[in-house]
């Protein structure tokens, strides 16, 4: 808790200048440090809302006091613990279950205030390092809410199995400080922690990045460290967007209507097709910056072919729902600038 009451919190707008170069996936660590501090707000409210529901005496209320005195003695501590990120769907879930009238079990909260990330989610960390460039990413095998990512989760990981995470990051990391600079600026400044997840039914890799989950990534081992670090951005302009989402609507409230989305089967929602298009965008900057490296990347000119006609035309769709808001349609729109053939920062042909 930072706070006693909700109107003691800060108001968080975000600049014309940053959201639009959010939306053009160029907003860098100023930018994540803006949407962080509304993350931040937003999970002393949730906390507000569930001790209110309670009772004064609860050990969650207790827990709060504790939570309170670390953030004047240790304000580190206290934006770590609060940006843990199952704190904001343990709470959500919390306050559903109290207004159906249930006792929810708050034992993880005690767990987490007292003991920290570790206490709730492991002490595994996983640290990769290219050219003085850090990524910290605190490997979660354990706790509760990993479901959220909508995979199964893996138990605890072994030492080999540590040992293979840690190399595919050092892979990927090196891929990303050296090729993708203004990726791996943003992730290292977003991404906390990375769940392990099991593969889905004949080994296809998969990942996730859940809605209530600000700063988590859940993935299966992938093939190789350009796949994880392809993953690594794609993950986190979903994370990224959820974060602008929680501060600016960019869309009114879920429509029977349903859309295209080039990479699916099914017809999507606005808000999924939203959603994909934005982590689309990150896909295609990935290959286009791959396919100019030398050598190239085998597979980089038929991804970046496949995926910059799936995200073009999954934007037009967006631009011609009606059902975006003004806040909404600006951020379209600068998407597709970064796609033009000129003008957009990612350079695409």
């Amino acid at each position: 808790m930072s706070a006693s009451s909700p109107d003691t919190l800060p108001t968080h707008t975000v600049a014309p200048a940053t959201f639009d170069a959010v939306a053009r996936a160029r907003g860098g660590a100023a930018a994540v440090a803006e949407l962080k501090r509304g993350q931040l707000s937003k999970r002393v409210l949730l906390a507000l809302a569930v001790r209110r529901a309670l009772s004064a005496d609860t050990d969650f209320a207790a827990s709060c006091r504790r939570l309170e005195r670390t953030r004047r003695e240790n304000p580190d501590r206290w934006q770590e613990t609060l940006l843990h990120p199952y704190l904001d769907e343990g709470l959500a879930r919390t306050l559903a279950e109290l207004e159906q009238g249930g006792r929810p079990d708050l034992a993880w909260f005690d767990e987490l205030v007292h003991g920290g990330p570790a206490a709730l989610s492991g002490p595994r960390l996983l640290t990769a390092e290219c050219d003085g460039v850090v990524l910290r990413l605190r490997l979660a095998d354990r706790g509760p809410f990993r479901a959220a990512h909508g995979h199964q989760p893996v138990g605890m990981q072994s030492a080999d199995e540590v040992g293979h995470w840690q190399r595919l990051l050092d892979g990927a990391w090196q891929v990303l400080v050296r090729r993708h600079p203004w990726h791996a600026e943003a992730v290292a400044a977003c991404l906390s922690t990375l769940v392990p997840l099991r593969p889905a039914p004949g080994g296809t890799s998969v990942s996730s990045a859940a809605r209530r989950a600000y700063g988590a990534v859940a993935l299966s081992p992938p093939g190789d460290p350009v796949l994880l670090a392809l993953t690594l951005v794609h993950e986190f302009l979903h994370i990224q967007l959820g974060a602008l989402i929680d501060m600016v609507p960019l869309h009114g409230p879920s429509a029977a209507a349903r859309y295209h989305a080039p990479w699916r089967p099914d017809p999507r929602p606005l808000d999924a097709l939203l959603q994909g298009t934005y982590a689309h965008l990150g896909v295609c900057d990935f290959w286009h910056t791959e396919r100019t490296m030398a050598p190239p990347d085998p597979r980089a000119e038929r991804e970046h072919a496949t995926w910059y006609g799936y995200t073009c035309g999954a934007v037009e769709t967006l631009l011609g729902s009606g059902e975006l808001l003004p806040a909404g349609r600006r951020f379209t729109e600068q998407m597709r600038r970064a796609l033009a053939p000129s003008g957009g920062d990612q350079g695409q042909p």
